[in-house]
Order: structure tokens, then C-alpha cells, then sequence
């Protein structure tokens, strides 16, 4: 049997490696190793024209929304508090249209970090802009148990709580069209989102690529096998 084809999203930002220092579509390898240790392949998708998110999701088997830059707050009606980090709109575009043909397809989702916040803002949610105890320090991954809402998909994949790797100053606020929380900290942020059945998307705000534990990829990675 083939493994399912993953797609990834991508930053895109100023890089430098060797002699050059260029503008680069930019994906930590922890992200295609997770894919390729879940049992998947992984392709990279840079920002592209938005109209083209259909075309591309219809070639994948699963789509990841990879990490990265805050949300811009016009996506979701608000003001933009001094805390919050530059836009990266190209990236806001094409991701909210990817998202969209998943939802739309039944394409299996996995939002991670900035991935689940999109994913809440593309169902109308909105979001905390920032709060504090979330990251360790500028540059550090921290740690810190997220505990499952029985029931839901993310209890099938994770039943007990867990010490999750984390890096995020922002969260869900009003939960979009749909969406059920399925995970919580201990003060009491949302940390996993999701939509019922029968599709599979699932939204979580740590960083599983930064970690060892394969329950939350594997999930989707097998449901992408299932399409």
C-alpha cells in the first residue's frame, strides 16, 4: 500500500545558508520527519495564489498547517494589540483558502500552533492576541500537560493527559462555526480543536513536530489513508 501524500505549509522569509542570503520557503525538518515517521509522505506547500488551494488539495491525501507568524487580526475583526507579531498576509491567504478546499473536500486537517488559530479564524472564530505562561523564553520549545475532553476525536488518539511541547503567546477566544475544544490546560486554554465527524480535522496548539510522540500525526496520517 502507498503512504498518503502530506502536504505542509510553509514560511516564507529572508534565510541565509552558504553564500546566500535570499528570500526562501522555509519548513523546519521536524515537520516532513514527523510526517515520515507517522507512515506518510511529505510535500512542501509555499504560499501560492490562493485560487489555486482547491487544485492542490485535491492532489493530497492530508493537509497539515504547519506553525509560524500570529494571525493578522483583521482576518477576525479586530484591532491589532501592540503584542502581536508582524503580518505575514501572504501566508494568511493562501492557508485560510488550503484550509477552506479541506474542509470543503473532506480532506483530513491537522492545524498546528498558528495552524489551529487559522483554522478557528477560517469558521469565524477569533482569538487572544496574546497570554503569558506559554512560552519558556524568546527561542526556547517549553512543556506543559494538556488534558483530553472524553469523547472526542483527540481522546481516541491521546486518552490521558499528556506533557506536550509548547511555544505560543496567542489562543483561541470564540470558537469558530462547528468547532468542539478537546483539549485544555491546566489554565484552562483550549488547546486542541476539532470538527465532529465524519471528516477529520483536528486542530492543536503545541508543537508535536518538537517532541516524540506520534499519537496526533499518526491519526491524521491514517485517515489520510482512509480517503
Amino acid at each position: 500500500m502507498s503512504k498518503p501524500l502530506i502536504g505542509v505549509t510553509t514560511y516564507l522569509d529572508q534565510a541565509r545558508w552558504n553564500v546566500w542570503d535570499l528570500p526562501a520557503a522555509l519548513l523546519p525538518a521536524a515537520y516532513p520527519r514527523l510526517v515520515q515517521a507517522s507512515g506518510g509522505h511529505a510535500v512542501m506547500l509555499p504560499p501560492d495564489d490562493p485560487s489555486a488551494a482547491a487544485a492542490v488539495v485535491a492532489r493530497l491525501d492530508g493537509l497539515v498547517v504547519a506553525g509560524g507568524a500570529d494571525v493578522e487580526p483583521v482576518r477576525y475583526g479586530a484591532a491589532t494589540d501592540p503584542r502581536t507579531g508582524p503580518p505575514a498576509r501572504e501566508r494568511d491567504a493562501w492557508e485560510l483558502a488550503l484550509i477552506e478546499a479541506a474542509l470543503g473536500s473532506g480532506t483530513p486537517l491537522l492545524g498546528i500552533c498558528r495552524g489551529m488559530q487559522l483554522l478557528n479564524v477560517a469558521l469565524g472564530g477569533t482569538l487572544v492576541q496574546h497570554l503569558d505562561g506559554h512560552v519558556e523564553a524568546v527561542g526556547v520549545i517549553g512543556r506543559h500537560t494538556v488534558k483530553p475532553v472524553p469523547g472526542t476525536l483527540y481522546a481516541t488518539l491521546v486518552p490521558d493527559a499528556a506533557s506536550v511541547p509548547t511555544y505560543h503567546h496567542q489562543a483561541v477566544d470564540r470558537l469558530g462555526r462547528g468547532l468542539a475544544p478537546s483539549a485544555y490546560a491546566g489554565d484552562g486554554t483550549v488547546e486542541a480543536v476539532e470538527l465532529p465527524s465524519p471528516g477529520w480535522t483536528l486542530g492543536v496548539q503545541w508543537h508535536p513536530e518538537m517532541g516524540e510522540d506520534l499519537r496526533v500525526m499518526r491519526g491524521l496520517v491514517e485517515a489520510a489513508r482512509r480517503v
